[in-house]
């Protein structure tokens, strides 16, 4: 069984941070996001991965390399442009062959893992399998409506929704499913849905199964939803501390302190990741934070927050929260302060505080 992970797309619910790199490459607890799709597929088994890469092939390709890190081997499917869920697969057509193939949004995270899934995929050999969760609003995804164990319907952002189970960005498929891309048409949109190929697939009276996820999953393609995946993923990790503690400071809760960084007369409170080489000095950091490496925050108190690498964070009265700070940002104090502090920041911007 192979896998594809897509991993194009603009990201432009989160500019300005993705002018300057993918959406894919966000980190949720200082890894990228895209990082945790390619060990999902690994740790069900999966050597073989497709990657679908777009304008940011380059930045994908020099983090990702060729997959030896995760012992997968990588192989790169140029998109052209954005054209679809369903485009992605009719490219990729040559690379998966007849095989069965996962296929995996690039910005999607899931609790669980699929590796039971994938099992059960091989075992029933369905033309497709796909994933579902109900959600609150689910005229803002594609929709299943669902009839004993199989899908009956799928309709791509329903005015008029007839179910809230939303697709999740996990999906199975035979080769059956390069038939039902090559017969659609593009949307309203001007994309081929994956929706109305797995229509495609059901008016062709092929089984498609749905499976309910256990546990949570999330887009990671908004803001909020990041700083949730990030909260999520944070409380899963086991507290470690390599780099250096002073005596005045203090650690709560489930925190890891990577070496080369030091917490000088500052509080941690987990759970929280202080990375490589980072710089915490008379300051409040936490919970849910991840301050990646070379980071500096000096007199200063940040939660519930991301930090990317290279940033500077000084002397600021109020306290940072609910933000995403790019790479090498500077934000410092000036001489009168705002009511509230709320931040979203591109690459190497500088913020001063007044």
């Amino acid at each position: 069984m192979k896998g594809l992970i897509l991993s194009g797309g603009k990201g432009t619910r989160l500019r300005p941070l993705t002018f300057t790199r993918s959406k894919q490459l966000v980190p949720v607890a200082n890894k990228p996001v895209l990082f945790y799709g390619i060990e999902t597929l690994a740790a069900a088994g999966i050597r073989n991965i497709g990657l679908v890469v777009g304008d940011t092939r380059d930045e994908i390709e020099k983090a990702v390399g060729d997959g030896s890190h995760w012992n997968v081997r990588i192989t790169y499917i140029e998109q052209d442009a954005p054209r679809g869920l369903a485009h992605a697969v009719l490219i990729s057509e040559r690379f998966i062959g007849t095989e069965p193939f996962v296929m995996y949004l690039g910005d999607n995270l899931l609790a669980n893992g699929i590796a039971p899934l994938v099992r059960e995929f091989e075992t029933k050999t369905p033309a497709a399998q796909i994933l579902l969760t109900p959600v609150a609003d689910p005229e803002q995804y594609g929709v299943a409506e669902t009839e004993g164990n199989r899908v009956i319907r799928l309709v791509e952002k329903p005015k008029r929704p007839q179910s809230n189970l939303a697709l999740v960005g996990v999906y199975m498929f035979g080769p059956e499913i390069f038939e039902s891309a090559k017969r659609i048409k593009p949307s309203f949109r001007h994309e081929l849905e994956i929706t109305d190929a797995i229509q495609d697939l059901i008016d062709r009276n092929l089984v498609v199964l749905p499976h309910i996820v256990n546990g949570w999953w999330k887009d990671t393609g908004r803001l909020e939803d990041l700083l949730e995946a990030n909260r999520l993923m944070l409380e899963m990790i086991e507290e470690k501390a390599d780099g250096t503690i002073d005596e005045s400071s203090r650690i709560e809760g489930k925190v890891i302190v990577e070496s080369g960084a030091l917490v000088s007369n500052s509080t941690v409170r987990g759970p929280a990741i202080i990375g490589h080489n980072a710089q915490i000095r008379d300051a409040y950091i936490g919970p849910f934070t991840a301050i990646m490496r070379n980071v500096h925050i000096i007199n200063s108190e940040i939660d519930h927050s991301i930090v990317m690498e290279g940033s500077r964070i000084t002397g600021l009265r109020d306290r940072v929260t609910d933000s995403l700070i790019g790479r090498d940002v500077k934000v410092e104090s000036l001489s009168t302060k705002p009511a509230a502090l709320r931040f979203m920041l591109g690459d190497r911007s500088e913020v001063g505080i007044c």
